[in-house]
């Protein structure tokens, strides 16, 4: 899966926040694992790559990113 910095990942399953069923994070850091914002509080999150790869609906690139 072709998952870059600075894209935002549309997941299956809304962050706990709460806040407007909010699916939407955005990727600070790729490794072996993933560091992803919540786009609706802003908590950071540090999830493995398989499990993140396995839970994302859609990537949403930004224009002008290659």
């Amino acid at each position: 899966m072709d998952i870059r910095v600075g894209d935002v990942l549309e997941m299956k399953k809304p962050h706990p926040c709460g806040k407007s069923d909010n699916k939407k994070f955005e990727v600070l850091r790729i490794g072996m694992d993933f560091k992803i914002k919540c786009l609706a509080c802003g908590h950071e999150v540090m999830i493995a790559r398989s499990k993140a790869e396995k839970n994302v609906r859609k990537v949403i690139r930004q224009q002008g990113q290659v």
